[in-house]
C-alpha cells in the first residue's frame, strides 16, 4: 500500500452503513470492525429487522471497533433519527456507504421509486450536513445499463438504453443523482455484478439470479438436468461476496478513487454455457444435447414439479443470454498491488455447488413438500442491501 493511502488509514474513521444487515451489509461491517479495531460504525436499522440485527451485533463484540445500532428508514426525513441521533452522524461521520435498495420483482414502481431514489436522496442530505465527511460510497449495479448490448464502460451511464424492470430504471436515476452530487461530495459509486457465495465456504442467505438458476436447471427433481435457456454464449458474470467487501473496503480509502465508478465483475467472465457444464459434471450429470428458447424454458420452470423451486429463480431468465461485457479497467488499475482480486469462477465453483446441494438436501429432509428449497431468506424487505442480482420474484 502507498504511503498516500497509509495516510488517509491512519486515523480510525466513523462509518455509517444502511441496508444492515443485508447479505453485504453485514459483511461489509464486520470487515470494517476487524480492519480497523478503533472504528465506529452507525448501522441503520429497519424497526422490523432490528432483532436480527441486535443477534449479529452481539455476535461482533469483541471482533473490534464498535458497532451502534440505529433504528430508521432512509425514505423518512432525517432516515426517521431523532434529532439527537441526526446532529450526532452530522458531527462524527468521515465515511459513508449507501447500501439500501429495494430489488424484488413485483414491487410497485412507486414503492421501488420511494426507496432506491427518494431515499438515496435523503441519503445524500445526510452526506451535505457531516461536517467530516471524507467518502460517500454508493452501491449501484451493473444493470443500469439496461438493454445495452457490447462493452459497457464504468465512466457510462445515460446511453439511451431502456429498461427490463423497475429495479434496473430506478437504480439508473438514483446513480444520477449521485453523479450530480459528485460535484460537491467525495463520491465512488460501485457496481456490482450478480453477487454470488463466499468464494472460500460457498455461503450464501439467499439463491437468486442466472447463477443459481444453472444449479436448479442441473439439481431439480427431474432425472435429466433441464437444457439452458438459449444458446449460453453470452458471458455469465458472478463475484463472490468477499471479493466485493474487501474490493469495496480499499477502494473507499483510495484518494483516487474519489470521483470514479468501479465495475465490480469478473474480468474473464465463462460463458453461460460453460458454466452450466461444470455443474452438471459436479452433479455427474448429462447436459441434454438440445437448447430451449427463455420463453420456452419459462414455460417449463412453471410445470408443477418445479414451479415452487423455480420461482425466485424466473427472473434470472433475461439475463442469461444478454451479451452485455463489463468493462472495469478503474477497478483493476486501483486494485493493482493491493492482493485483491476477483477469483474465477472455476476456482470456487465447486464450493458454491456443495452448498447449495446441501442447503437443498437439509430443506427436503425437514419438509414433506419441498416449498422454495433454494430460497432460505425472509419476506422481502423494502429496505435491504443490494447484491445486484436481477429483482427478485417472491
Amino acid at each position: 500500500m502507498s504511503d498516500t493511502r497509509k495516510e488517509a488509514r491512519a486515523e480510525a474513521g466513523t462509518y455509517f452503513i444502511t441496508g444492515y444487515p443485508g447479505f453485504i451489509g453485514k459483511r461489509l461491517v464486520e470487515h470494517i470492525l476487524r480492519e480497523e479495531p478503533k472504528a465506529h460504525v452507525y448501522a441503520l436499522v429497519q424497526p422490523k429487522h432490528f432483532k436480527e440485527a441486535q443477534q449479529l451485533a452481539t455476535r461482533l463484540k469483541g471482533v473490534g471497533g464498535t458497532l451502534e445500532l440505529l433504528t430508521g428508514d432512509i425514505v423518512d426525513m432525517h432516515l426517521g433519527l431523532s434529532g439527537e441521533e441526526y446532529q450526532r452522524l452530522c458531527a462524527r461521520v468521515t465515511h459513508i456507504y449507501h447500501l439500501a435498495a429495494v430489488f424484488y420483482l413485483g414491487v410497485p414502481k412507486e414503492t421501488a421509486w420511494r426507496v432506491n431514489v427518494d431515499g438515496t436522496r435523503n441519503v445524500l442530505e445526510l452526506a451535505r450536513d457531516c461536517e467530516h465527511l471524507q467518502r460517500f460510497n454508493y452501491f449501484s449495479t451493473c444493470h443500469v445499463s439496461g438493454d445495452r448490448l457490447g462493452v459497457i464502460a464504468e465512466d457510462e451511464l445515460d446511453c439511451g438504453q431502456s429498461f427490463r424492470n423497475v429495479y434496473e430504471e430506478t437504480k439508473f436515476h438514483a446513480e444520477q443523482r449521485i453523479q450530480r452530487a459528485a460535484s460537491s461530495l467525495p463520491v465512488t459509486i460501485f457496481r456490482p455484478c450478480s453477487v454470488v457465495g463466499d468464494s472460500r465456504t460457498g455461503e450464501i442467505d439467499r439463491f437468486e439470479g442466472p447463477y443459481y438458476l444453472g444449479i436448479l436447471l442441473v439439481t431439480s427433481p427431474l432425472v435429466m438436468p433441464l437444457p439452458l435457456p438459449g444458446n449460453g454464449v453470452a458471458p455469465l458474470n458472478v463475484v463472490p461476496v468477499d471479493y466485493v467487501v474487501q474490493a469495496v473496503w480499499a477502494l473507499s480509502h483510495d484518494p483516487r478513487a474519489v470521483g470514479r465508478t468501479f465495475h465490480l465483475v469478473d474480468p474473464n467472465p465463462m460463458s453461460a454455457r460453460r458454466v452450466y457444464e461444470r455443474i452438471a459434471e459436479q452433479s455427474n450429470k448429462k447436459l441434454p444435447r438440445f437448447n430451449l428458447s427463455a420463453r420456452a424454458a419459462d414455460v417449463m420452470l412453471r410445470l408443477p414439479v418445479l414451479e415452487k423451486l423455480a420461482r425466485p429463480q424466473r427472473a434470472a431468465l433475461g439475463y442469461v443470454n444478454h451479451l452485455a461485457i463489463y468493462n472495469c479497467h478503474n477497478t483493476l488499475e486501483l486494485l493493482d498491488g493491493t492482493g485483491i482480486r476477483c477469483p474465477p469462477l472455476a476456482s470456487y465453483l465447486e464450493q458454491l455447488v456443495a452448498y447449495v446441494r446441501e442447503q437443498y438436501r437439509r430443506r427436503r429432509e425437514s419438509s414433506s413438500e419441498v416449498e422454495d428449497p433454494l430460497d432460505l431468506s425472509p419476506p422481502p424487505s423494502a429496505e435491504d442491501d443490494t447484491d445486484a442480482e436481477p429483482p427478485r420474484s417472491r
